[in-house]
């Protein structure tokens, strides 16, 4: 799948890339690129989600770990040769407990009966890896989600579209079943941070003479698909400074 964009003009020694690559085949994610303009291909990265590591008492940080194993991943499998990678991960904390994607229906019933009718924190690590050099750059954003009170024949109706165990948490915020508010980063909780990705993108000339095309700020394109008006995206994207490990919005 692939976004367009306006070419950015390159010197000499730019490498001057088609498109980026997303490590993700998610369709939310796809979609949600878009709307940066920024030509880009996605595939598959399969990486293991280890929630029980030594950094599950810092979910920021073992997000933005998650994300980077699978930017190093994707360039082992030959994906970063001339493109920047783009990878994300995200996780669902509830008190303290780390919720990733459910194993089976049993464990994604016992999720979504846990996470009823209270509040949440949805952490997405993001990795950007350019072909230049040895390490990701990586960030995370942490967003406050409310999740509805779920009868259980809410629930059912939710799982019965049957895209369940693909989400952390075992629901998706498009679903309409928690909310978040307009201070924080609804996209967060979709998996792709868009306000914090573009400033990391804009803001870092390291990243910036990778892209193929100039990024268009989200700011728009977001505030109309939710019809309402996110007082969080301007001040990132206007800061313009790409987002420091483990920031909080």
């Amino acid at each position: 799948m692939s976004s367009s964009g306006h070419t950015l003009p390159h010197d000499s020694t730019s490498p001057a890339p088609a498109e980026i690559v997303l490590a993700s085949q998610s369709p939310r994610r796809r979609r949600l690129l878009e709307w940066l303009s920024v030509p880009f291909v996605s595939t598959a990265v399969d990486t293991p989600e280890d929630l029980d590591s030594p950094l599950a008492q810092d979910p920021p940080a073992l997000a933005q770990h998650l994300a980077a194993e699978k930017a190093i991943a994707a360039r082992d499998d030959g994906h970063a040769t001339r493109s920047l990678v783009l990878c994300f991960d995200t996780i669902v904390v509830l008190d303290g407990d780390l919720l990733g994607k459910p194993r089976d229906t049993p464990d994604a019933w016992r999720m979504l009966r846990a996470l009823s009718g209270r509040t949440h924190q949805v952490v997405t690590g993001v990795a950007a890896l350019t072909p230049d050099t040895p390490a990701p750059h990586a960030f995370s954003v942490t967003t406050d989600v409310v999740m509805k009170p779920l009868s259980d024949c809410q629930i059912e109706a939710w799982m019965a579209m049957g895209i369940y165990l693909g989400c952390a948490g075992a629901y998706n915020i498009e679903a309409q079943v928690a909310e978040v508010g307009v201070c924080d980063c609804y996209q967060n909780v979709a998996g792709l941070p868009l306000c914090h990705v573009y400033a990391a993108l804009a803001g870092d000339r390291d990243l910036l003479r990778w892209l193929p095309s100039t990024p268009t700020s989200p700011v728009l394109a977001c505030d109309a698909a939710l019809q309402r008006r996110c007082e969080l995206g301007p001040g990132v994207v206007e800061g313009n400074r790409p987002p420091t490990p483990n920031h909080t919005a």
